[in-house]
């Protein structure tokens, strides 16, 4: 048997695949889940003996109430969503004393990130990326510029101020468009240092915590947010999120990639976006509505309609190839219950040729058309189905299809929203 120590779970599509679900699932079997990139832009919904639980930046893994979970340091974090997220969670029965752990190097969102986020935004007019307006872009630059606010830096006052002040001295052109001065540096320091002795307790060297629990023997799960294609580097550039979905897990957490030693990619039986960006396999109309009304395809943060499409082969078997993949979970088979014919996109025809390839240019790669193979769908609902071999012939025929194509078992089909709804294949 694999060992699987390390487990990471990740999304092969344009996130929204349902990897909240498969961390409540498999953290059963684990001691830490940690999240290592993105922010509040990426909320995940958890149902639990048919409660819809909604989270956007504590890791999943919190509902199980004997584990501990981790925000890394490649996560930013606005303290503002932690600490109402911490409330959330207590007014449900939830305590996370002693079980929530925020690396003290993570970079802190502050109310300026947001504003400028809105400002680059509706300055990118039509060739805006469709961000969803949390500050995440801005206060990742803000890192890489070496002037950022760390979580560490929210216990020193003296710090604090000095961090702020610099990050806004770099931004001095932007001040007046986005509704900040340096007369706003006080105000700033205080609100975010009475932010900081709220979240004090969380606050933690998480890259020592997570080594020592390696070392110990501990299991420790790795909850990606976002999906592959929404990488910084292997996404479809401009239009994604600002981190490393898919490389993030050893930089973010502080674990060696040499531990992880098992990738879940979740893949969504269809597809779907959120925001602006070439969708190849994109589909409008009665279909479309009726895949987005039974998955409820809005947006969890947003609340906008996500943008539907068929399966892609050419997107996975990439996702599968970059990421590692190991396992596939599929989810939201039930979703297409009811459907005449389910089409798979297997190749793109770009111009006269037939390609299998994602095209790095988006005008190009946005001139590519679906080739399609069809299979015939079922009617019967499949929401009570407990084992493979009780799903309709049709509905085996496109996964038994779908694994040959690629070459990587597919070890659990969703079938609902709850985790009951799960069929686990060996």
């Amino acid at each position: 048997m694999t060992n699987k120590q390390c487990m990471l779970i990740i999304g092969s599509q344009y996130g929204d695949e349902g990897k909240g679900k498969f961390t409540d699932i498999l953290a059963d079997e684990y001691d830490y889940i940690v999240r290592f990139q993105g922010g509040d832009n990426a909320g995940h919904s958890i149902v639990i003996k048919g409660v819809k639980y909604k989270l956007r930046l504590i890791p999943s893994g919190i509902f199980k109430t004997s584990k501990k979970v981790v925000i890394g340091h490649g996560v930013v974090v606005n303290p503002k969503t932690l600490i109402r997220e911490i409330e959330y969670l207590k007014e449900n029965g939830f305590d996370v004393k002693k079980r929530l752990f925020v690396s003290n190097r993570a970079h802190i969102i502050l109310d300026y990130h947001i504003a400028i986020d809105k400002y680059y935004e509706d300055l990118k007019g039509d060739q805006k990326v469709g961000t969803t307006l949390c500050g995440i872009g801005p206060c990742y630059s803000d890192k890489i510029q070496r002037v950022g606010v760390r979580a560490s830096d929210l216990l020193d006052k003296n710090e604090l101020r000095q961090k702020i002040k610099l990050s806004l001295q770099t931004k001095k052109h932007l001040l007046n468009h986005i509704g900040f001065s340096e007369k706003d540096i006080e105000r700033l320091v205080n609100e975010y240092y009475s932010l900081g002795q709220k979240i004090k307790p969380y606050i933690s060297n998480t890259i020592d915590l997570l080594n020592d629990a390696y070392r110990n023997k501990k299991k420790i799960l790795f909850e990606g947010a976002q999906g592959t294609f929404l990488d910084i580097d292997m996404g479809t550039y401009p239009y994604v999120t600002s981190s490393s979905t898919v490389a993030g897990v050893s930089s973010g957490s502080g674990i060696s990639v040499t531990k992880i030693n098992s990738v879940l990619s979740i893949v969504k039986a269809y597809t779907s976006r959120v925001g602006e960006g070439p969708f190849i396999a994109e589909i409008f109309g009665r279909t479309a509505d009726y895949i987005r009304e039974r998955g409820s395809e809005y947006g969890t943060v947003t609340k906008r309609p996500r943008r539907i499409g068929w399966l892609d082969l050419v997107m996975l078997k990439y996702a599968v190839n970059v990421v590692g993949t190991t396992e596939i979970a599929l989810t939201l088979l039930d979703v297409l219950s009811g459907i005449d014919e389910i089409k798979v996109c297997v190749a793109y025809k770009y111009g006269t040729k037939t390609i299998h390839e994602i095209l790095p240019n988006n005008k190009e790669y946005a001139k590519c058309k679906p080739i399609y193979k069809t299979f015939k769908g079922w009617k019967k609902e499949i929401n009570t189905i407990t084992s493979f071999k009780n799903l309709p012939k049709n509905a085996q025929a496109y996964i038994h299809y779908l694994t040959k194509m690629l070459n990587v078992p597919i070890t659990y089909i969703s079938v609902g929203n709850d985790r009951i709804h799960t069929i686990k294949r060996s």
